[in-house]
């Protein structure tokens, strides 16, 4: 009885991967968006900051977190390449965590790591899962997971 629930919910629940994956990799686009567009605005202003922490080579750290990001934002919404720019992300969270929140603690209301962890996470997920039927991965490549 209890196989019977446990494969009738997935049979059931397993049609809103897709919907799922989609909905998840717009939410993690737009949450690079305004990172990217912020560090597009003022690059010199990001590798100076990234300088002062004592980051290695900060101008061209800049440039490829802001590439990165930008780049990501593009590719997460079309669900192109997403296996692919998820890795980079990931790294570029790995650093933020590092550089940025990991003093701060746990809680994203103090600035700690919470939010990259989450974001670490989700792009984990698009890894392993890929970009699911609502993206260009699954009309190009036949990718479904």
């Amino acid at each position: 009885m209890i196989k019977t629930i446990h494969q009738t919910a997935k049979n059931i629940l397993s049609n809103g991967q897709s919907v799922s994956l989609f909905l998840a990799r717009i939410a993690v686009a737009y949450g690079f968006y305004e990172p990217a567009m912020m560090k597009w605005a003022d690059i010199n202003a990001i590798a100076e900051w990234f300088g002062s922490m004592g980051m290695p080579f900060p101008t061209l750290n800049a440039y490829m977190a802001a590439t990165t990001e930008i780049t990501g934002v593009v590719l997460l919404t079309l669900g192109l390449f997403t296996r692919l720019i998820s890795i980079p992300l990931i790294v570029v969270m790995i650093v933020a965590i590092v550089t940025v929140h990991l003093p701060h603690g746990f809680s994203a209301g103090d600035n700690g790591f919470e939010i990259p962890l989450y974001y670490m996470l989700f792009l984990a997920l698009f890894a392993s899962l890929g970009a699911g039927k609502l993206s260009l991965d699954y009309l190009l490549f036949g990718e479904e997971q």
